[in-house]
C-alpha cells in the first residue's frame, strides 16, 4: 500500500513540475529582448525620418507595452502614431 502511495505521489509531483508555467523569451544566438528591438527600431526610424518621426513617443510606447508593438520603419501602419505633420 505504501508503495502505491509513493508512486502516485511521485507521478503527481512530476506532473506538477512539467505543467508549471514558464516565462521565457525565445533565444537566438545572443538572446532576444522584444523591448530592446522595439527601442532600436525607434532609433532607426528617427534616423531615417528625422523631424517627421517622434522618437521619444515611440520609445515611451515600447516601455509602456513592453515591446509588444515593434515599429517597422517601412510599414506605415506601425509608425503612424509617431509621425507628426511638422
Amino acid at each position: 500500500m505504501v508503495g502505491k502511495f509513493m508512486f502516485v505521489l511521485f507521478v503527481v509531483t512530476i506532473f506538477q513540475f512539467y505543467s508549471s508555467p514558464v516565462s521565457a523569451n525565445p533565444s537566438i544566438i545572443t538572446g532576444y529582448d522584444p523591448m530592446e528591438v522595439c527601442i532600436e527600431n525607434c532609433a532607426q526610424c528617427k534616423k531615417m525620418l528625422g523631424a517627421w518621426f517622434e522618437g521619444q513617443l515611440c520609445a515611451e510606447s515600447c516601455i509602456k507595452y513592453r515591446g509588444k508593438m515593434i515599429p517597422d520603419c517601412e510599414n506605415y501602419a506601425s509608425i503612424s502614431p509617431f509621425l507628426n505633420k511638422l
